[in-house]
């Protein structure tokens, strides 16, 4: 079966013209939109689909976009990708840089929709060469983890033909042509933590009469990060980071309170929630060490799930990119310590008591000049140079990065299809 969707996914990418694609690519790269703020993007797929002959339902789950393309029997296949950026200044210096102050599409997810656009296209100019029901799903608030419960909290598995599989792809900065695989557990689970501690404020020149939550913050955050050090097994990775530390509005007055957000990276249940009770804990320790007058406040605010890829689904797509960019460009690497809304689709606890196979990969968008003028003699080396996912200056590659995720993607849906 890989074969023959490797072949087909050549036939009808042949000649593929890259120029209204990446066109596209550059609008939606200067136009990023936040979380649930995400209209004009989605307005641009949902044109894009219904030009392409999807039937397409717009506000699926808030800013949601659905279009569905029935061709004849065979599997429903959904094809997933992200509208939302992030709240980034750009640095790239790129002439499509965006428009819009403090926001950008600093983790692909206008090159995510671009591809799943020439995918979708493709896939229906050759709808002689596939049978089956595609669906194809652009998600919104994917960067806060809400996005895809809030489309199967609005029916996206009862409005719309349930998949049998559910297959996505992020880009990456490894060089255009790469592909990383991985059966299992691909990405780690993600939590944030909001913790207040609440002190006493007053003049910056009588701090005995005051108790000082900056201080204790302080306190706390070199305290968090003997969690990862000092309580936890090397062989059960933990990431703990402190994006956040706020408190004052002015030198010389002590405030009342101060405020840390907290992101934790796990691979386990267990792990997460030890480092949790861990986290209220020293919280807790701190602020009573400090004499604060009441207790802080810590509260889990957001979670992504353990990103798992199905065995078998996993299988049968890297077999297909193998044959599509060679056995070497495909690479079995990770677990990593990001994290991913997307297999929330496949978990069967949101969908009715039954899993859907999901297959999740990601793709190289960094061009290959600027990787081998990276310095460093490996993989490992370039990465620490070239500006990744989340930098201000991540910049994937407008033609050979789009080339190869429309061409992953689409090889993905013919693995089924075909």
């Amino acid at each position: 079966m890989s074969s023959r969707a490797a072949e087909t996914t050549r036939a009808i990418l042949t000649g593929l013209d890259l120029t209204g694609l990446a066109a596209f690519y550059r609008d939606l790269h200067a136009h990023p939109e936040l979380s649930w703020q995400e209209h004009r993007t989605a307005a641009a797929v949902a044109a894009r689909l219904a030009a392409a002959g999807f039937t397409v339902t717009e506000r699926v789950g808030g800013t949601g976009v659905v279009g569905v393309l029935r061709n004849g029997d065979g599997p429903v296949v959904l094809l997933r990708a992200d509208l939302d950026a992030l709240p980034v200044t750009e640095r790239t210096g790129l002439p499509y840089a965006s428009t819009v102050p403090g926001v950008m599409h600093a983790c692909g997810h206008d090159l995510h929709l671009a591809c799943l656009a020439g995918a979708a296209e493709a896939l229906s100019r050759a709808r002689s060469s596939w049978s089956g029901v595609l669906v194809v799903v652009a998600q919104p608030a994917e960067e806060v983890g809400e996005g895809a419960l809030a489309l199967l909290g609005d029916g996206l598995f009862t409005r719309f033909p349930r998949p049998d599989v559910a297959l996505g792809q992020h880009v990456g900065p490894t060089p255009a042509g790469t592909t990383i695989h991985r059966p299992g557990l691909l990405m780690a689970a993600s939590t944030t933590i909001d913790v207040r501690i609440l002190g006493r404020g007053g003049h910056g020149s009588t701090p005995e009469l005051c108790v000082d939550p900056v201080v204790t913050a302080a306190h706390l955050v070199t305290r968090l990060q003997t969690i990862v050090s000092r309580e936890t097994s090397p062989s059960d990775p933990v990431v703990l980071t402190t994006g956040v530390l706020r408190a004052g509005t002015q030198a010389n007055v002590i405030p009342d309170e101060a405020y840390l957000a907290l992101n934790l990276r796990t691979r386990t249940d267990g792990a997460r929630e030890r480092v949790l009770a861990a986290i209220r804990r020293m919280a807790e320790g701190e602020c009573a060490a400090a004499g604060c007058p009441r207790p802080p406040q810590v509260e889990v605010t957001g979670r992504f799930p353990l990103t798992l890829n199905d065995p078998g689904a996993d299988a049968t797509v890297s077999a297909v990119h193998a044959e599509l960019f060679g056995a070497e460009a495909v690479i079995e690497h990770g677990p990593l310590m990001g994290s991913e809304d997307f297999s929330y689709l496949g978990l069967a606890e949101h969908n009715g008591g039954t899993a859907i196979p999901t297959a999740f990969w990601f793709f190289g968008g960094t061009p290959w000049q600027v990787w081998e003028a990276a310095p460093g003699d490996g993989p490992e080396d370039k990465l620490r140079t070239v500006p990744g996912n989340h930098n201000s200056r991540f910049a994937p590659s407008a033609e050979e990065g789009l080339r190869h995720g429309v061409t992953a993607l689409t090889g993905a849906a013919l693995a089924y299809l075909a």
